[in-house]
């Protein structure tokens, strides 16, 4: 049986671990070919580096921009927060989706077909719960800019939207997070949660593979919050 992604070719961003690894995963079971980056493999926040690496690449079917996250940062109060620690996570979080969507947009339009797909978090559509302003100003950017791409690029064939996910259990930083809580405040995370469960990086992937496939193609500039029902509560 022909899988429904054959034949085109995929960009994952941020697959060292994961979220972006289930995506990647997912999206290479759909079939498609996909290539995998991590801070490793690119530096995201340097326009110059990610514009020579995508000319390197070659036609880029599906972008998913998962890169990001806290940078190691805790919450402080805002008159503490540093401009580097503002930038960094900016940058790591928006300006990297930036860079890339930018990349790959030319070819999308030549086709005149593409898939770009943000991923923000629940921290972009309420707040960081953690308390690191940047974090939540920056996820709420990428929802903004999921908006603007999708009314810009719509014309052309090209579909942009994005996933907010709730506490996904997925990396060292949200076991640390998850550490933190306690026993009590880890009930009380779950109690919060309508199907009271933790996420799974494959709910994410599950996400990303329909809005990567032909069954959304009319389908742009939407957020959908896969958080097992926590803004319900």
């Amino acid at each position: 049986m022909t899988k429904g992604l054959a034949g085109k070719t995929a960009v994952v961003t941020g697959t060292a671990h994961g979220i972006g690894t289930a995506i990647a995963d997912a999206l290479d079971g759909d079939g498609a070919h996909v290539t995998r980056v991590d801070k490793d493999t690119v530096d995201l926040t340097n326009a110059a580096a990610v514009r020579e690496w995508f000319a390197g690449l070659g036609t880029v079917d599906i972008l998913v921009n998962n890169a990001g996250g806290v940078c190691g940062q805790v919450g402080h109060r805002l008159e503490e927060v540093t401009d580097e620690d503002w930038h960094q996570v900016v940058d790591a979080n928006l300006t990297t989706a930036f860079h890339c969507t930018r990349a790959v947009v030319p070819g999308m339009k030549e086709r005149r077909w593409g898939r770009v797909i943000n991923i923000s978090s629940a921290a972009g559509l309420t707040v960081s719960k953690t308390g690191i302003q940047a974090y939540a100003s920056a996820k709420a950017g990428q929802i903004g800019f999921t908006r603007q791409m999708a009314h810009e690029l719509g014309p052309f064939g090209i579909t942009v939207n994005c996933i907010a996910p709730g506490f996904i259990l997925s990396n060292p930083t949200t076991q640390r997070q998850w550490d933190g809580y306690g026993p009590d405040g880890q009930r009380s995370l779950v109690h919060g949660i309508a199907m009271r469960r933790l996420g799974d990086p494959a709910d994410i992937a599950n996400g990303v593979q329909f809005f990567a496939s032909a069954r959304s193609g009319w389908v742009t500039g939407q957020v959908i919050a896969i958080d097992g029902g926590s803004a319900l509560l």
